[in-house]
């Protein structure tokens, strides 16, 4: 009785602070003087009229926007399991407030975002029944010659490529059933094979823009300037290719950094796996039962989707679509498609293999995310980042800082909650200074990246943790993740830092 009570007393405690932090965040919000040009553009919402030049206090719709902001960010940190509720909370408080109308909250929820991502998941789902995985992993098991060194390049490799093909979670969970079984086998401690696979899993998975939701949110919403004041350039969002052009280059290059960081930490584990695994190639046996898989159905599946999706840009143009329409309908064709011909477990995909408490919560994030930016607070954030009309924003500071901000963040709140606040403010910076455009990809690998600092850095980390708690009963210390996590974390975002440098191109001047 007195634990319950206990139990109830910490979780009061908990809500109470999650309160007070929100009520916390949106006076010192209060605080925050609004430029002339946002008073102008949100002059219905402040009830005011707009002095040019004039300095304001923010409104009290937009004090609430930041104080449901802050308190999605507090749940998600202190209540996991209570965020969504919270968070269909705070919509309806916002609803209430008329901080957004109806139509803005439905048009807002990015549904395309959504779909996209229902449609992925459920061809991972009919990936994963036609037993396409498994046959992956068994390959990998009884490959010939294997040793330590090998095992953990193929290990790192897999876990680096996977995400950008399906998606982290479902990455992490196939190559930790490898990992499991070569340590089960080989009587090997778990913890650093986890590790190191999941925090490639962590970079890998912005390779493309299928590897994470991050991914695909960035590459809708942003818009580019390819050629920065040349005549007729204008911001684009990004493509699929564009991803596998500049992307992909980037995060290979921060995975071999990473891995060699890895292969220097965990080099007594390595050895160790070297050790048994020549003595089992001495006996003559292997890591494993090999069992025939009919697996080129579902390979033929995943690379034709691939090459469906792939082939979205110039698709779209030749039908004279609007841009990545075709990006959210290949997935949905194939899907359906799939559904179809396999009718008898078409309902267990929709219902399991389909992330729903996820996609909602993301939905009422990026509603959210619309009321900072619809009342005008992303840009006085971004006013006092780069002022408008002052002096042109300097790539050495922004580049850097988005980067440090996002990863810090993202080590602690889902990467999500920093990229829908943080794009914005990105595309008001780039509105002003079209040279800017890499500072989208700043923003892509410092959430990311940022992942692999601490063990709730991301879903792949909780995935992992949990799966390797249910399995050996072994939990990851905060701190034994921290001093590697943190070390992979500043490898990986110095060396992206370093490259989107160096995209910056100088704006054309007009003669």
């Amino acid at each position: 009785m007195s634990m319950h009570f206990s139990s109830r007393r910490t979780v009061f405690i908990q809500f109470a602070a999650m309160f007070a932090v929100a009520a916390l965040s949106g006076w010192l919000a209060s605080l925050l003087p609004a430029s002339g040009a946002a008073l102008a553009k949100y002059e219905d919402l402040a009830g005011q009229v707009a002095v040019p030049g004039a300095a304001r206090l923010l409104s009290v719709r937009q004090v609430a926007a930041v104080s449901v902001f802050a308190l999605i960010i507090c749940a998600t940190l202190m209540f996991e399991e209570r965020r969504l509720g919270v968070a269909f909370v705070g919509i309806a408080a916002l609803l209430g407030l008329r901080v957004m109308t109806l139509d803005e909250f439905v048009q807002h929820t990015e549904l395309h975002i959504i779909l996209l991502l229902v449609g992925m998941m459920t061809l991972v789902g009919v990936l994963k029944d036609m037993g396409l995985f498994t046959w992956i992993i068994q390959s990998i098991i009884n490959a010939k010659k294997m040793t330590g060194f090998r095992f953990v390049v193929i290990l790192m490799l897999l876990s680096g490529v996977m995400p950008g093909i399906v998606d982290e979670v479902t990455s992490i969970v196939f190559v930790l059933a490898l990992v499991f079984q070569v340590c089960d086998t080989l009587k090997l401690r778990p913890a650093p094979f986890v590790l190191m696979s999941v925090m490639a899993t962590n970079i890998g998975s912005t390779g493309t823009m299928l590897g994470n939701p991050v991914g695909i949110l960035i590459g809708t919403k942003a818009e580019y300037h390819w050629n920065p004041g040349a005549p007729g350039d204008v911001g684009v969002p990004l493509s699929f290719g564009d991803f596998i052009m500049h992307a992909t280059p980037i995060m290979f290059l921060s995975l071999v950094a990473v891995s060699a960081l890895l292969f220097l930490y965990f080099r007594k584990d390595i050895r160790l796996l070297d050790e048994r695994l020549a003595e089992r190639r001495a006996s003559h046996i292997g890591l494993g039962p090999m069992v025939a898989i009919p697996y080129r159905r579902g390979l033929a599946i995943l690379i034709g989707a691939l090459l469906f999706i792939a082939s979205h840009h110039p698709l779209e143009h030749a039908l004279g679509l609007q841009a990545n329409t075709m990006l959210v309908a290949a997935p949905l064709a194939i899907a359906g498609l799939l559904m179809i011909f396999r009718s008898h477990r078409a309902r267990h995909y929709v219902e399991n293999s389909i992330e729903w408490w996820s996609l909602l919560f993301f939905m009422m994030l990026f509603a959210v995310s619309f009321a900072l930016e619809h009342c005008g607070v992303t840009d006085v954030i971004a006013d006092m980042i780069s002022p408008e009309g002052g002096a042109a924003p300097s790539k050495w500071l922004l580049t850097p800082l988005i980067v440090l901000v996002t990863a810090v963040g993202s080590a602690f709140v889902d990467n999500i909650v920093f990229v829908s606040t943080f794009i914005p403010i990105v595309k008001r910076i780039v509105e002003n200074s079209p040279e800017m455009s890499p500072l989208w990809w700043a923003l892509l690998f410092g959430a990311c990246f940022g992942g692999n600092i601490t063990a709730i850095g991301s879903t792949a980390n909780l995935v992992a943790i949990s799966m390797l708690g249910k399995k050996y009963s072994v939990k990851v210390a905060f701190l034994e993740w921290l001093k590697i996590g943190l070390l992979v974390g500043l490898v990986s975002c110095g060396v992206a830092t370093a490259v989107v440098l160096c995209y910056y191109k100088t704006p054309v001047v007009a003669p």
